[in-house]
C-alpha cells in the first residue's frame, strides 16, 4: 500500500485501527510493516496497539483529545476534572484527559497528549453521553454531576467543605437534582455524604451570590 492510497481509503478520517486496512490486497504482516515504517517516518503517530493517528501535516484536522481519550481505551468516558471543565462546572482549564474505564488503570503519553485512565466498577460506569465535542467528532463524556461523584469515589477518605471548596464549583453548571438522584443511584454511604456536603456549600455560594 502507498502513502496516497491510505489517504484516499481514510477519506479524511484522522483516527484508524489496523483492521480497517487487513481486507485490502496486502497481507496483514505487509500492512504492519508499513505500517511501522510510516510511524518512524512521521506520518503516522501509533497511540496504542493498533490505533494511529495521521500525523501533521498530513492531516486535514487534528483530532480531539476527547475523542482520542474515547478510542484509546475502550470502553471508557471522559471524566473528573477533564469532563467538569468541559461543562463549566469547574473554572480550570485541564492539560491532561483523565478518562474511566471498567478495565485496567493506565497512562499514555503520546504525542497528540496525555491520556490518563482511572479504573471505575462496572456497577458505577454510566451517567456519560455521546457528544459532538468538534465537528465531526464525538467522544462518550460524564455529565457534569457524575464526573463530580467519579472524583469524589476516587478520592480517598470522607469528603469536607474545605475539600468542595478547593474545586470552586460553578453552582449555575450543576443540577443539584440531577446530583442528588446519581448519587441514590451509586448507593454508597461515603458518596451521599460528599453529595450532601456539596449541596451545602453551592447553597451556601448562591446565598452569598444574590446578597451581592
Amino acid at each position: 500500500m502507498k502513502w496516497q492510497d491510505l489517504l484516499s481509503l481514510l477519506r479524511g478520517m484522522t483516527l484508524f485501527e489496523t483492521s480497517a486496512l487487513l481486507a485490502g490486497p496486502d497481507s496483514p504482516g505487509e500492512v504492519r510493516r508499513q505500517l511501522s515504517r510510516w510511524v518512524a517516518s512521521g506520518r503516522l503517530i501509533q497511540l496504542r496497539r493498533g490505533l494511529y493517528a495521521v500525523a501533521p501535516p498530513f492531516a486535514g484536522e487534528a483530532p480531539s483529545p476527547f475523542s482520542l481519550a474515547s478510542r484509546i481505551r475502550v470502553p471508557s468516558y471522559v471524566s473528573l476534572q477533564s469532563s467538569l471543565s468541559y461543562h463549566g462546572a469547574i473554572p480550570e482549564s485541564v492539560p491532561v484527559v483523565t478518562s474511566v474505564t471498567t478495565n485496567r488503570p493506565g497512562r499514555f503519553d503520546t504525542p497528540l497528549g496525555l491520556f490518563l485512565y482511572r479504573h471505575l466498577k462496572r456497577e458505577l460506569f454510566w451517567g456519560y453521553r455521546e457528544v459532538e465535542v468538534e465537528a465531526g467528532q464525538r467522544a462518550f463524556v460524564a455529565m457534569a454531576e457524575k464526573a463530580l461523584i467519579d472524583h469524589y469515589y476516587l478520592t480517598p477518605g470522607d469528603i469536607d467543605s474545605s475539600f468542595v471548596r478547593e474545586l470552586r464549583l460553578a453552582p449555575d453548571n450543576l443540577d443539584v437534582e440531577r446530583l442528588r438522584s446519581f448519587v441514590s443511584r451509586a448507593a454508597k454511604p461515603r458518596l451521599v455524604r460528599a453529595v450532601d456536603v456539596t449541596i451545602r456549600v453551592l447553597e451556601e455560594d448562591r446565598a452569598g451570590e444574590r446578597s451581592l
